[in-house]
């Protein structure tokens, strides 16, 4: 934002400072300053980094393992120790955000905050409409009943089908088990989108830092005021 737009956006009332309107000249302490614009907060806090990764196969989605194997950390050559918001199964691939932001993080995974999280998955044969129908009224599994925001067929090719799934809770294996429950096994999936925030230039294994627009825009998609993030992680205000 340039600095005379963001002077117009503060003269618009648009903007606090620690839970205040915001005047023209206010200063804020970078370190522990709240300033948010129309009550979404700005990560202003110096050591706060977000990174977004294209999570290839084979790669686990844990900060450390015991076994040795390669996991998402190892892929970000973040400045500080970042962990992995929610997981992708070590078979599955797309999206996945890497942060020390951990009221961003609570925000992403805890479905009271209803963030979507929307999937290509390669199936086993053509899911019938009804099939799909009930993916959205919720599926019984083991752990309890999955649903599906929405589920739809993006295309066909002989004995498979590509199918788009958005969910708002990430249980392990969820996806795949709620395919595979209505008789359509998943070959490959792929998580293309966290809320509103999509990327189709990453190329497998390749990370890269979020702008200050789209954490924004994350805050934004769980509903989030900085109320509302301090009252669910603890954090001071």
């Amino acid at each position: 934002m340039s600095r005379r737009r963001a002077e117009e956006v503060i003269r618009a009332g648009r903007v606090t400072l620690d839970g205040r309107t915001a005047i023209l000249g206010d200063r804020a302490d970078g370190a522990s300053a709240v300033i948010a614009i129309d009550g979404v907060p700005l990560p202003v806090r110096a050591d706060l980094v977000h990174y977004l990764l294209n999570k290839p196969p084979g790669v686990i989605s844990t900060a450390d393992d015991p076994q040795g194997r390669t996991s998402v950390v190892d892929l970000v050559d973040a400045p500080t120790r970042v962990y992995p918001v929610g997981r992708l199964d070590a078979d599955s691939e797309g999206l996945l955000i890497l942060t020390n932001d951990g009221t961003l993080a609570n925000l992403l995974t805890h479905p009271r905050y209803g963030v979507t999280k929307t999937y290509l998955a390669r199936v086993e044969g053509a899911p019938a409409r009804s099939a799909l129908r009930n993916l959205e009224a919720g599926i019984d599994l083991e752990d309890g009943t999955a649903r599906a925001r929405s589920a739809r067929t993006v295309d066909k090719h002989g004995n498979e089908a590509l199918i788009e799934i958005v969910m708002t809770e990430g249980r392990k294996r969820e996806v795949r088990r709620m395919l595979e429950h209505i008789g359509h096994p998943v070959g490959r999936l792929v998580r293309t989108a966290i809320g509103p925030l999509r990327e189709n230039k990453l190329s497998p294994g390749a990370s890269r830092l979020l702008t200050v627009h789209e954490v924004r825009s994350l805050y934004k998609a769980a509903g989030a005021t900085w109320e509302d993030a301090a009252e669910h992680t603890g954090q001071d205000r």
